[in-house]
């Protein structure tokens, strides 16, 4: 009777579980069917041996107890228990290890891709750049498009609020995706469960994953490394569309370029400077510096009466390119060489006449191509 109490609440709670949406999400490629099926088995491989385990001593502890004058049994030096219990768990890995070596070989096959992204993380984004097929030269960054005021819990804030980005990765329905993954800082990872990819970001290293996804959708994914102060702020975002919907995405992002012009030319005043800084800022910096300017006492300098902020613009530039070296270590300001000349000079204009920063200039493209070079 006991083990069939036990077997009742089990199959309750895996039911509980499923309802409740712990499962993994919901795999949309064959390769994320095949983790699921291979996930779904082990899973009731565990709970047979839950059930036998706990049921064998459920029993015992009910009918072999002290009170019905039961005595205890002693199995030391029992050769047969000793072989069974060994036998067994290695025949049951032994049988597991072909069906996880096979997925995972083919998991890192990505020869015959259609498309070639590379996704370089940074503190806190991922940048996507299309290297090869429709969308060559493609590139912009992924960033959590909740407001730094909603993460804190300072104002009320949507459901699926750490999963939604400014800029998803848009890839087309049935076509095989190389995934170029390395991180610019820390290590990090690049994971979209229903795709089954997953790739940890490696500093000066490159790794590869693939995925082909066999159903238009919007799919969240998250950075699955412990990397760094806001990790649960890095998500990833993946949208598959179909080819149509994406050879359109493609031409309005090229049509987005072109418009855009030479920013070294154009003359840009000091209010639409500001204008863009300000969201430049909020997706870069406020994370650490805060949104009022005044960073973490003792830890992140205020840019409020910063003398790096309101001095010489040249070295405002410097630090965003480089960024700040003490004792021959790294900084928790880290470069930011990887935004564009339009979006360091508007940052750097934003924070020279934001708050009680009143410098009253303007930081133009050309002044940091100049810094750059």
């Amino acid at each position: 009777m006991g083990r069939w109490i036990a077997g009742a609440l089990l199959a309750f709670g895996v039911a509980a579980a499923s309802e409740s949406g712990t499962n993994p999400q919901g795999p949309v490629s064959a390769s994320g069917l095949e983790v699921y099926d291979l996930h779904t088995l082990v899973l009731w491989i565990c709970v047979a041996i839950f059930a036998g385990v706990f049921g064998a001593m459920l029993f015992a502890v009910i009918y072999h107890r002290k009170s019905e004058r039961h005595k205890t049994a002693h199995f030391h030096e029992n050769t047969a228990v000793d072989v069974i219990w060994t036998i067994v768990p290695i025949l049951i890995l032994v049988a597991l290890a072909w069906p996880v070596a096979r997925m995972l070989i083919a998991q890192k096959n990505t020869a015959g891709a259609d498309l070639t992204i590379k996704a370089t993380g940074y503190q806190w984004k991922w940048r996507y750049q299309y290297l090869q097929g429709e969308g060559e030269g493609i590139s912009f960054y992924s960033t959590l498009a909740t407001p730094c005021k909603q993460i804190a819990i300072k104002v009320p804030m949507g459901e699926d609020c750490t999963l939604d980005v400014d800029e998803p990765m848009v890839v087309p329905l049935g076509k095989k995706i190389r995934m170029l993954i390395t991180s610019a800082d820390v290590p990090r990872a690049w994971w979209v469960p229903a795709l089954a990819a997953r790739q940890d970001a490696i500093p000066g290293t490159v790794r590869s994953t693939w995925f082909k996804a066999e159903r238009e959708g919007h799919f969240p994914g998250s950075c699955a490394e412990l990397c760094s102060k806001e990790h649960g702020v890095i998500p990833v975002v993946v949208n598959v569309v179909s080819a149509e919907k994406y050879t359109a995405w493609v031409s309005e992002r090229e049509r987005k370029v072109a418009a855009a012009g030479d920013d070294r030319k154009q003359a840009w005043t000091l209010s639409e400077l500001k204008a863009r800084g300000q969201t430049v800022f909020a997706q870069n910096c406020a994370a650490c510096h805060q949104a009022n300017g005044m960073g973490i006492p003792g830890a992140i300098p205020a840019l409020v009466g910063s003398r790096i902020v309101t001095g010489a613009k040249e070295g405002a530039i410097d630090v965003l390119l480089n960024g700040v070296i003490k004792d021959g270590k790294p900084t928790a300001m880290a470069p930011f060489n990887q935004l564009s000349n339009l979006e360091l000079a508007a940052v750097i204009t934003f924070t020279r006449n934001a708050w009680t920063n009143h410098v009253g200039d303007t930081i133009t493209p050309a002044d940091v191509e100049t810094v750059r070079k």
